[in-house]
């Protein structure tokens, strides 16, 4: 890599890591162009070169971390073959990474519900290729003879993804920190796969 493309590189991450910043606080809406650049200490101006408004910056926070959970995801699964297993992971994988970031975790959870009719497009590509990692492993566990037959993937992926979205949501507010994100998991892991019936004895 150039060291101009670097530079360039390095430039888009920060108002990135900026924007996320600043929609969590402020919310999509109430944030400014001038907020963004003063927390990614740049002039109003440079952001102008690599967003065309802040739409568009909201759209690539999404595609960035999206995309980045997408691959790291991916390559976890590659080396698990259960889909007991695999469904684990994602959980883990995902809630690991909003009690991590917890700005990205808000604005995940609020801004791409305010503002779902203006980034529709969005949502129907890069989200929807993260949930459909959920649906490929409740088919895949489905084919295995795992999981129930009559379970829909696409309802399935998300009744999941709302109850991993409802414990971040809790996280990035604050609102109770005493999961932690083995428990949450364990709990959420069992809860989907054996339901809230007790054994047979």
């Amino acid at each position: 890599m150039k060291s101009s493309d670097k530079h360039t590189s390095d430039k888009h991450s920060k108002i990135i890591k900026a924007s996320t910043k600043v929609f969590a606080k402020k919310g999509f809406f109430n944030a400014r162009i001038s907020d963004i650049a003063k927390e990614a200490k740049v002039a109003d101006g440079t952001i102008y070169l690599y967003f065309n408004n802040k739409l568009d910056i909201l759209i690539s926070v999404f595609e960035q971390e999206i995309g980045r959970l997408i691959v790291q995801v991916t390559a976890l699964l590659e080396k698990e073959d259960d889909p007991r297993k695999m469904l684990e992971i994602f959980i883990s994988k995902h809630l690991t990474e909003m009690k991590k970031n917890r700005n990205l975790a808000e604005v995940i959870q609020i801004e791409l519900r305010q503002t779902n009719k203006l980034i529709r497009d969005y949502r129907n590509d890069k989200f929807s290729e993260y949930l459909n990692i959920l649906s490929s492993i409740i088919r895949k566990g489905q084919q295995e003879n795992i999981f129930r037959q009559d379970i829909m993937p696409g309802i399935a992926k998300r009744i999941i993804f709302g109850g991993l979205d409802e414990i971040a949501r809790i996280w990035s507010l604050k609102l109770d920190t005493k999961y932690t994100v083995n428990e949450a998991t364990k709990q959420m892991s069992d809860l989907y796969q054996f339901g809230i019936l007790a054994p047979d004895d």
